[in-house]
C-alpha cells in the first residue's frame, strides 16, 4: 500500500491483514525538515554512511518485517502488512524502534527500548561500578536510563571495610556522568540519564544545588523524591531531619540520634524493628522551609531540580503489590521500577481526519482504534542483562 492513502474502513481482508477498502486521498507529504530529521537520525545505513533503507516506505517495511518476525511463520505476512499499514497510517513508534527495528545486521547490539530504569545501586564500592558497567552498556545500544542514588552514604560517612571515610554520592554521580559523556560520544546519539534522590537523604542540599558548578552532572536530568511528610512539613514550618539507614555501631550508641522510618525501598542490610521499619541516623535537623527555599532558587535558576512525588507514584502503581518505584525515565514522565523499561511512541492524529476544513470533517475513531492496538515491541529487543529481560518479561505476563 502506498503511503498516499488513508484507509476509511478498517474491516480487515484476514489473509492478507489489510483493510477491505482503501479511499484514493492524497496526503500532505513529508515537509523538507522532516525529511532530514528521518535521513539523519533514523533511517537505516551501513558503516559508510550509504542508505540501506531506499526511503521512507523502506523504512516502515524493515520495522515492520522486524516486528512480524515473531509470529507464527504462516502468520508473518499478515502481520507484516498490518504493522506496515499502521505506520503509514500515522502509528509513530519511538525513536530506538525505528532506528534500530531489523537492523541487526549493521548494528547487532542496539534495542529497541527508549527508556529503562537502573537496578538499586548498591551501597559498596562493587555495586557500585557493576551498575556503571550495566548503565554503560544500556547506553551503549541507545537506550536512556534512570538511577536513585540516595542508596549511597552520605559524605563523610565511615566505611569500615575501606578504613576511609567516603566522598558521598554526589562523587559517584560524577563516575556515572562522565561515563555517559564518553559512550555517546562515540556513537550517533547523546546519552539521556535520570539521577533522581531522596529529599530526607543528608546530602540532599548538596545534590539539589549541583549545577550551579559549571560542567557538573550535564549528562543528567534531576529530579527530588517528594513525599507527603515533606511537603507537611514545609507548610507547617516544621523541622526535617536529613537520615540515613544506620550501621549496629551507630544503632547501640548513645551518642547518636535514631529514628525509625518506613523505608521499603532500601533493600541493603539494614536494622528493622518488628514494624519493618529501619533504624535511621540523623545527621542533621533543619526546616522544611529553607530546604524547600533551596529547591525552589535552583529550580528558578537552573531549570532543576524537578519535583517527583513520590508517595503519590507509588499509591497510585497498578503494581503496588510487587513493586517500589524510586526513579523515572530520563524525561521524567515513565515512573519505573529497578529494571524496569517503557516503550514510547505516538500517533499522527491527522491522518484519521476525514474531510478536513469542511464543514463534514470528522475524525475515524475506527481506523484511529486499528492502528493503536498493535504493540510487540518488548519480543524482539535487546536486553542488556538477564534481570531487565526477566522484569519486563514477567509484568506483561
Amino acid at each position: 500500500m502506498s503511503a498516499n492513502t488513508t484507509a476509511t474502513n478498517t474491516v480487515l481482508d484476514e489473509s492478507i491483514g489489510l483493510p477491505a477498502e482503501k479511499s484514493l486521498e492524497k496526503e500532505v507529504s513529508l515537509q523538507p525538515a522532516s525529511e532530514d530529521i528521518w535521513d539523519k537520525k533514523y533511517r537505516l545505513k551501513d558503516k559508510n554512511g550509504e542508505a540501506v533503507d531506499a526511503d521512507i516506505e523502506a523504512t516502515y517495511e524493515r520495522v515492520a518485517k522486524a516486528l512480524a518476525a515473531v509470529e507464527d511463520e504462516d502468520r508473518r505476512e499478515f502481520w507484516f502488512n498490518r504493522f506496515t499499514w499502521a505506520l503509514q497510517q500515522g502509528a509513530i513508534p519511538a525513536g530506538r524502534i525505528i532506528s534500530n527495528a531489523g537492523a541487526e545486521a549493521h548494528k547487532p547490539s542496539t534495542s529497541t527500548i527508549n527508556c529503562t530504569v537502573s537496578g538499586a545501586v548498591p551501597d559498596s564500592m562493587d555495586g557500585i561500578l557493576s551498575m556503571v558497567r550495566e548503565a554503560g552498556l544500556t547506553l551503549k545500544a541507545g537506550c536512556g536510563i534512570g538511577y536513585e542514588f540516595s542508596t549511597l552514604r552520605p559524605k563523610g560517612a565511615y566505611v569500615s571495610g575501606a578504613g576511609a571515610y567516603t566522598s558521598g554520592p554526589l562523587s559517584f554521580m560524577d563516575i556515572f556522568d562522565k561515563m555517559c559523556f564518553t559512550v555517546s560520544s562515540a556513537g550517533g546519539r547523546r546519552g539521556a540519564q535520570m539521577g533522581t534522590f531522596d529529599i530526607s537523604h543528608p546530602d540532599v542540599t548538596d545534590f539539589i544545588r549541583a549545577k550551579r558548578e559549571d560542567g557538573r552532572l550535564r549528562q543528567f536530568n534531576l529530579s527530588c523524591l517528594i513525599t507527603k511528610d515533606f511537603m507537611e512539613a514545609v507548610k507547617h514550618d516544621a523541622d526535617w531531619d536529613l537520615i540515613f539507614p544506620a550501621t549496629s555501631g551507630e544503632a547501640e550508641s548513645v551518642d547518636e540520634k535514631i529514628v525509625w522510618r518506613h523505608m521499603p525501598h532500601f533493600t541493603a542490610k539494614a536494622i528493622r524493628n518488628d514494624k519493618g521499619e529501619v533504624a535511621c541516623k540523623v545527621y542533621k535537623t533543619i526546616k522544611a522551609q529553607r530546604l524547600w527555599d533551596v529547591i525552589m532558587s535552583s529550580t528558578y535558576d537552573y531549570a532543576e531540580p524537578g519535583f517527583i512525588l513520590i508517595d503519590e507514584v507509588n499509591e497510585k502503581n497498578n503494581n503496588w503489590f510487587c513493586e517500589d518505584v524510586r526513579a523515572t525515565n530520563p524525561c521524567g514522565e515513565q515512573p519505573l521500577p529497578p529494571y524496569g523499561a517503557c516503550l514510547l511512541g505516538s500517533v499522527n492524529l491527522t491522518k484519521f481526519v476525514r474531510d478536513p476544513f469542511t464543514d463534514s470533517a470528522s475524525f475515524d475513531w475506527d481506523a484511529y482504534r486499528e492502528v493503536v492496538s498493535i504493540s510487540p515491541v518488548c519480543s524482539i529487543t535487546w536486553w542488556r542483562s538477564t534481570a531487565c529481560r526477566w522484569r519486563n518479561s514477567a509484568m506483561r505476563s
